[in-house]
């Protein structure tokens, strides 16, 4: 077992870029303020058209993204491992614009976004949507996988139209200058959630780079240059310094951010102890609005039932993959195992994931502060396993067992944003009473309302009183995605899903966030996202962590995504089956 200090040596990133300067940042906001009104009008043909020509113009930087993003975190791009960049960065963004450009020609033609599947009601009256599978295409990269958005009280499936593309049903549009702050740890986070600013608020957008990833910045500018010639979007540099000088421009309209929810507290109430003061005395000291979505302790909720040894394998490296994408550094990595402690195999399922992580090589700890934040979780579990071993300027896997009575354990209250995370055994009387529980204790005891995840037997739903249970536990989650038997990432890759908190959180005590990202379809009022898969995908998931032909088919499935077209659907299959 390697050593805790050479395993908790990592180094700090550097910015790539200086800082903008005030008059670079006073320029780029002159010039949205003079194409706000003008993009906020713009007929819905011309953005159709610049969204097919910003599906071209990012297609032609996407082995450049890749390949800077595997540099950076240390991943050979030539090894399955390195695929994940492709699906963490340009997959997403172009399905996102993909999925955007179909959405405006839906509203062009029929006033709305179309919902490809049915639209119900729930039992207190409200709507529920089916928005996944979109089409043909759909139904075989992700066959059986179903997805449907609910909605908050009184919006029921009469006035379901009311609350799509809002945006788009003002007379005269004023426009707005919307600042995103970008996220350093997933490629994707920051293009999406500049689009979902630009193509579903209608907002004009400066985007403020993050240092960890400002490298890729340029490539930023070149991939979505149509907005950029357009005046529409700008690209700016630096720190907490140029955040706080934008945050608080009076040419700034709304603020997103993705990052921590100190982050925003220091946004939104000031930092130190006058900011302290000012949220206990709930006196933001901005007025425009802000958007988030801040992290998670992301539970796994796994419903006992009798598995076999393949159930078991398959899932163990589901759990094992929720942990080791990214290295941890994923707001919606698993956190929280949440088991039976009377299920017969919870042992052997440990094992398992223990066993898959064994194979999967430590990874650069490339996000700062993660040596100290793995450092002070093992300090309130030294007895936690550590797997592998890391070599200088990596971490090791760790799993910790976690006590079910403690009410203040760093692994219930801190989202760990490392490669850490824990395991709780919850008694119960059976199936559905530990539904039930677990549910609770997720509810009550995790801190962050973003995901969380279930995995059940399909035998085990059969059991009326374990489905019926099941089912009230969807309802009951406080979590902005639920996903059963995929990870609840799977909620943020589908992209036409929305992405965000639960409702609900006050500025002052603001959780994982308020508002949503991505949504395609462009629904107000949304409570939750939730996906349906079969309890084992075949073909395996290309981004499981021990995929073999990852790199590749990701690579295939990216650009698919920038031109869909049947005559590439065979060399992708070729890969996916290899897997």
């Amino acid at each position: 077992m390697p050593s805790a200090a050479g395993a908790l040596r990592t180094p700090e990133i550097e910015s790539a870029f200086p800082a903008s300067s005030r008059q670079a940042i006073d320029g780029a906001l002159e010039t949205l303020r003079g194409r706000k009104v003008a993009w906020a009008a713009m007929p819905l043909l011309e953005k159709i058209d610049l969204l097919r020509e910003l599906r071209r113009s990012f297609a032609g930087i996407a082995d450049a993204w890749v390949a800077a993003c595997q540099r950076a975190e240390g991943l050979p791009s030539d090894e399955a491992r390195g695929g994940e960049e492709w699906i963490a960065g340009p997959y997403f963004v172009l399905r996102n614009l993909r999925l955007l450009q179909q959405s405006l020609t839906s509203i062009s033609v029929h006033g709305a976004p179309r919902i490809p599947g049915p639209v119900r009601r729930l039992e207190d009256g409200r709507a529920t949507a089916q928005v996944f599978p979109g089409d043909l295409y759909d139904r075989l990269f992700y066959p059986g996988l179903t997805a449907e958005v609910w909605m908050q009280p009184g919006v029921t499936p009469e006035n379901l139209a009311e609350h799509q593309a809002v945006a788009y049903r003002e007379e005269l549009p004023r426009g707005k200058v919307a600042l995103v702050l970008s996220a350093g740890n997933v490629s994707s986070i920051g293009p999406m959630d500049a689009l979902y600013k630009l193509f579903v608020d209608n907002e004009v957008v400066v985007f403020k780079t993050h240092k960890v990833n400002d490298y890729l910045g340029p490539l930023l500018e070149r991939g979505l240059r149509p907005l950029v010639e357009g005046g529409f979007l700008r690209v700016v540099y630096g720190g907490v310094e140029e955040g706080a000088y934008l945050c608080s421009h009076p040419v700034v309209d709304t603020i997103h951010i993705t990052g921590s929810d100190k982050t925003h507290d220091a946004i939104v109430f000031g930092a130190g102890a006058e900011g302290a003061r000012a949220k206990a005395e709930r006196r933001p000291r901005l007025a425009k609005p802000v958007s988030s979505e801040l992290g998670n302790v992301s539970p796994v909720i796994v419903v006992p039932g009798t598995w076999s040894a393949d159930d078991i394998a398959y899932h163990a490296e589901n759990v094992a993959t929720m942990l080791a994408n990214n290295a941890g550094f994923n707001c919606n990595a698993a956190r929280v195992l949440v088991l039976h402690r009377g299920w017969s195999q919870r042992e052997q399922f440990l094992a398992a994931v223990r066993d898959v992580l064994r194979q999967v090589p430590p990874r650069r700890a490339y996000y700062p502060g993660a040596a100290d934040r793995f450092a002070s979780f093992l300090a309130a579990h030294p007895d936690a396993t550590r797997i592998g071993e890391p070599g200088e300027g990596e971490l090791p896997w760790a799993l910790a067992e976690l006590d079910p009575e403690s009410r203040d354990d760093i692994a219930f209250t801190t989202e760990a944003f490392c490669s850490f995370f824990g395991a709780v055994a919850l008694p119960a009387s059976g199936a559905a009473d530990f539904v039930q529980r677990a549910v609770a204790f997720c509810n009550e005891r995790l801190w962050g309302t973003l995901n969380a995840t279930l995995i059940v037997h399909p035998q085990s739903l059969a059991v009326p009183e374990v489905g019926t249970a099941f089912e009230r536990g969807i309802a009951d989650l406080r979590y902005g995605t639920v996903a059963i038997n995929h990870w609840a990432a799977i909620g943020y890759g589908l992209v036409v899903t929305p992405w965000g908190a639960y409702p609900g959180h006050p500025q002052h005590d603001i959780r994982s966030g308020s508002g949503i990202v991505h949504n395609t379809l462009m629904f107000s009022r949304v409570e939750k996202g939730v996906v349906r898969a079969p309890f084992r995908a075949r073909p395996k998931p290309a981004w499981f962590a021990l995929h073999r032909t990852a790199h590749q088919l990701l690579r295939r499935l990216t650009f698919f995504e920038a031109d869909p077209a049947p005559w590439k659907l065979p060399a992708i299959f070729a890969l996916a089956l290899q897997g």
